[in-house]
């Protein structure tokens, strides 16, 4: 109960009284200095959700959602995005230049920001986290690839960093990157605190600190993450919560059931099949997110029989996306055809999609020397992800189609972290996973799912092709947005005829949320930081 509450109590007894009978519970209480409305205090305390647990609290360690819808409102990055787009915007960072050449940027740090245990923000605190990442391995960071490799590697392309003074950086590249910047604001490379990651080691993954509007409280594996509100944050006024808990319901209808209930006030996993139920309830609202993914069929390629491009095409044409689209979309997603949706840059529209076709899988596989078929494991994914919301009733479908053309696919899962580490290590057959999109730029599907140097990244497929690499390096260098687009609709014709995913869908992510949360915009890169939001 807040000051502002005690003394209401004493000055106006009877109004008091009512609103004590009307109030929550006691981690909905307002904040200090808050009038309460008739209708009871104001809850500052958000429960969201969710259908699987982070991976790790340390961004940088691992390239999957749930870590970063966690993570955007503990650390920060020099550049963020815009609310609800990929448009560049100061963050740690107030301002930034590149040469002419495009081969030096340059960032004026704010000053005055400190981390969450009191140390403080600058330009030794910049170069401490790029060293850290560039001296390590995909094994350990495997977003910093999207820096062309890591210290050593023939392609990596950051030159040197340097602390100019304690509020300037400057990054020297090797050569040209035109998505640097984009790359610079993505969530994975939130600049940590220097003294937080000496002190924990290995388990700075679970004690985050960063600068950002909230602070790390407590993780209970597979339950819940607290975090608590950063009274000395640097945006005055923000963030308006002051506490957020993440929940883990795997079960999307149990989701959904709790935030009807009042037990959660935001859920994302919403199915399509309940958007007309939620809308259906005045205490409910459906918030929709921007599409920027692709939920795909990965082929391991260096395994048999995968290997043989064949059998690929033939798995290709086998799949009825429509029917999948139909059954568990309920029409907010489209059939893929290439690895990126057609909101991106660069789209190739003019590629047709391999058609569902039957006979023409069979007449391939006899091709491939399979006629007979052939029996393999199909991984699943055990929790429900933005672009594919219902994943094992998904790969039960696609079972059902490889069946008909005499492959045997034996429906296999695991618990959602060592899924990925298993197919992060190529140890699946086939699997199916998707990607939403971090910076809005092409490569970061194509070179950044794709390319043989994203092997032991984000490659799970274990796909190399030099021709693909070569054109996708030379677009990371051309500066000239007209003809990167030239290079990547190339890039695309070669990944389609290689087939080493099928992609599947497309799709607009539903989330729902109590009608009372104010102040919530979904982000195209599937997470965001509740800065911003309160209650009603």
């Amino acid at each position: 109960m807040n000051k502002t509450f005690k003394l209401l109590f004493v000055s106006i007894l009877a109004i008091s009284l009512f609103l004590v009978g009307c109030s929550g519970s006691s981690d909905q209480s307002s904040g200090e200095g808050e009038a309460p409305k008739d209708n009871g205090p104001k809850k500052d305390t958000l429960v969201y959700g969710r259908g699987g647990d982070s991976a790790s609290l340390d961004p940088i360690t691992t390239t999957e959602g749930e870590t970063f819808k966690i993570t955007e409102n503990i650390m920060e990055t020099l550049l963020q995005y815009g609310e609800q787009d990929t448009t560049l915007h100061p963050g740690l960072a107030e301002k930034w230049e590149a040469s002419t050449d495009g081969l030096t940027y340059t960032f004026n740090l704010r000053k005055g920001v400190k981390f969450h245990d009191g140390t403080d923000f600058n330009a030794a605190a910049v170069v401490f986290n790029f060293e850290r990442w560039m001296n390590g391995d995909d094994k350990q960071f495997p977003y910093y690839s999207m820096f062309g490799g890591y210290k050593g590697d023939e392609g990596h392309v950051i030159k040197e960093i340097k602390a100019v003074d304690d509020h300037t950086v400057q990054f020297a590249l090797t050569r040209p990157q035109a998505p640097f910047l984009k790359n610079i604001a993505m969530s994975a490379f939130a600049i940590a605190s220097p003294a937080a990651v000496e002190k924990f080691g290995d388990k700075f993954r679970e004690n985050p600190v960063g600068t950002g509007p909230f602070k790390f409280v407590e993780w209970k594996a597979n339950d819940r993450i607290v975090l608590e509100k950063n009274p000395e944050y640097w945006q005055k006024g923000y963030p308006k919560l002051n506490k957020l808990i993440f929940r883990v319901i795997p079960e999307n209808t149990s989701r959904l059931n709790a935030l009807a209930n009042g037990e959660i006030d935001v859920m994302d996993g919403l199915n399509n099949s309940d958007e007309a139920t939620v809308k259906g309830n005045d205490k409910l609202q459906v918030l929709k997110r921007p599409p920027n993914n692709v939920g795909y069929l990965g082929f391991t390629v260096n395994r048999p029989p995968f290997d043989n491009k064949l059998v690929r095409q033939a798995l290709s044409h086998a799949i009825d996306k429509k029917a999948i689209i139909d059954s568990f979309y309920g029409g907010q997603a489209e059939a893929a055809v290439n690895p990126m949706p057609s909101s991106i840059e660069g789209y190739n529209d003019e590629i047709d999609p391999y058609p569902y076709d039957l006979d023409k899988a069979k007449e391939l596989l006899k091709e491939a020397g399979f006629e007979k078929g052939f029996e393999f494991d199909l991984w699943a994914m055990p929790v429900p992800r933005p672009y594919m919301p219902e994943g094992m009733k998904v790969a039960e479908v696609i079972q059902e189609s490889f069946n008909k053309i005499g492959v045997k696919a034996n429906i296999q899962s695991v618990d959602w972290t060592t899924y990925l580490e298993k197919a992060k290590k190529g140890e699946f057959d086939a699997y199916m996973l998707g990607w939403t999109g971090d910076n809005g730029d092409p490569d970061n599907f194509l070179y950044t799912l794709l390319d043989k140097d994203s092997i032991g990244s984000n490659n799970y497929s274990y796909y190399s092709n030099d021709q693909l690499h070569d054109i996708l390096i030379q677009a990371q260098t051309e500066t000239d947005q007209a003809k990167r687009n030239e290079l990547y609709k190339q890039a695309q014709v070669i990944i389609h005829d290689d087939a080493p995913w099928v992609p599947l869908v497309h799709s607009t992510p539903l989330l729902a949320a109590s009608k009372d949360v104010a102040n919530y915009k979904p982000h195209p890169t599937g997470s965001e930081a509740l800065t911003k939001v309160e209650f009603k």
